[in-house]
């Protein structure tokens, strides 16, 4: 039966997105405009992509570090295309108790400036590079429009700061954290992400160049959901990081920047959920199973759940049993609601039969299996046949939603009737994004390296086409 508190997806997708949000208990609105409260829910699924990105994080040889969340005016300055980049975002803070600050202070909304303050005096030779260091932070940036975890004014994330002795170096640590990114979406987060370079207009402010993770939501909508962004020396010069190199000569330190924050959240929500609530892909579901006992003070019933419960948690599958006073229908629509990818039910009429019911959160199919077919085997290999599942359902949505366009008729087309990837090629001049933009708010996702040649001319203007470049709309 759908869940009354949750419109339907094909109905309305904004107000579906926001009920899933809610009647999963992920976040909610506080008196802070523009600000959540990320509750229990949603912040367990934070912690889960956290514990397994710095995992990775720290195998490659990242540390983490923490720097301060004020940022003095005049460190700003010191880099002019980040300044102009952020100024329409930037809080500033101005005063202190009743006097007035000299210096005003920038509320962290990004940690280039104090990460190269900070290198500038803790580098000295070669030696000392390369420094791999990450934070995980909160930051601040004034949105005129919020959206819970998609767009609000303080979210969480984790920016990685890396410097290096040689620009291969700094290019190949640019590249490899994308590969990071690209990895825990389409392994972890169970979402087909493509992946390429930012064209000059939509690269970060002060990058030399910007790699970008996108995703495909189930409404056709494009989300970047991570980046990694190579600044060679620019910020180094800017901000005087040198080192001396080992002809003992002094050089200016190369830069890389790579960050993803709490907008995860809301992909897995766009890519996965439906109208009966939350679906969580089995690899970064907090909770991955609930056992659910029918029936009352039935001792066969207890000692299988409690048993089974402690079998899979020793062999590293999360179970609990749900022994609260609710009835179980009430416990499997919150099972459902909350996306538990796995839900075990267990009842006296069922043991009688010598059977339980598993039931699949991602496709709500219920099994009846032999009691003694409920292996810690059976469960792990079911949760393993859930990811992939996942993956190949979002993979053939987006496969779906991903068309070619030959020319701005195609694109108008496509736009107007269902939005999706459009691939289509381009001449490289700003002026045909801005044409393009006019239609819809259309953007330049990312540029295909390696990818086929549609034209020889430009979706635009009709002139040479210089690049392979995917399109859409973005959140």
């Amino acid at each position: 039966m759908k869940n009354e508190s949750i419109t339907s997806r094909d109905t309305d997708f904004a107000k579906w997105y926001t009920d899933v949000v809610r009647a999963a208990k992920l976040a909610d609105y506080t008196s802070v405009k523009g600000c959540i409260a990320i509750e229990p829910n949603g912040y367990a699924i934070w912690e889960r992509i956290q514990s397994i990105l710095d995992k990775k994080f720290k195998e490659m040889g990242h540390v983490n570090v923490q720097m301060p969340m004020l940022i003095p005016e005049h460190l700003f300055n010191q880099e002019k295309e980040l300044i102009e980049g952020f100024a329409p975002e930037l809080v500033w803070a101005t005063e202190v108790g009743d006097r007035k600050l000299e210096d005003r202070y920038a509320i962290r909304s990004t940690s280039e400036t104090v990460f190269c303050d900070y290198y500038k005096k803790h580098l000295t030779s070669y030696r000392d590079l390369p420094k791999l260091y990450n934070q995980w932070c909160n930051v601040f940036r004034y949105e005129k429009e919020t959206r819970p975890f998609l767009r609000s004014r303080e979210f969480l994330w984790q920016e990685g700061h890396t410097v290096h002795a040689t620009a291969e170096e700094a290019e190949w640590e640019t590249k490899r954290m994308m590969d990071v990114y690209m990895w825990f979406n389409h392994e972890i987060l169970a979402i087909p992400s493509i992946s390429g370079k930012k064209t000059e207009k939509e690269k970060f402010a002060g990058a030399e160049y910007t790699i970008t993770c996108e995703d495909l939501m189930y409404n056709g909508v494009c989300l970047q959901d991570g980046t990694s962004h190579y600044f060679g020396q620019k910020f180094s010069k800017a901000y005087d990081v040198k080192f001396t190199n080992k002809d003992n000569k002094d050089e200016y330190a190369y830069y890389t920047t790579w960050g993803k924050t709490t907008r995860m959240i809301a992909a897995i929500i766009m890519v996965h959920a439906d109208d009966y609530g939350l679906v969580l892909p089995p690899r970064i579901a907090p909770k991955q199973v609930v056992i659910i006992p029918i029936g009352k003070d039935n001792t066969e019933v207890n000692n299988l759940c409690c048993e089974f419960n402690k079998k899979l948690n020793d062999n590293n599958v999360v179970s609990y049993i749900d022994n609260s006073e609710k009835n179980p229908g009430f416990k499997f629509a919150e099972a459902e609601v909350n996306g538990i990818p796995i839900r075990i039910e267990i009842g006296a009429r069922d043991l009688v039969n010598g059977t339980v019911t598993v039931a699949r959160r991602d496709t709500r199919e219920k099994i009846n299996i032999k009691k003694d077919e409920l292996t810690v085997e059976y469960i792990t290999n079911l949760l393993e046949t859930i990811q992939k599942d996942m993956y190949n359902k979002a993979l053939e949505r987006q496969n779906k939603l991903t068309f070619e366009a030959h020319n701005l008729t195609d694109m108008e087309k496509i736009l107007n009737t269902q939005p999706g990837f459009i691939h289509a090629m381009w001449c490289g001049d700003e002026s045909c994004e801005l044409k393009i933009k006019e239609i819809k708010g259309c953007k330049s996702r990312c540029i295909v390296e390696d990818g086929k040649k549609i034209d020889d001319k430009c979706v635009c203007c009709g002139k040479e086409a210089k690049y392979h470049v995917v399109w859409g709309i973005q959140y």
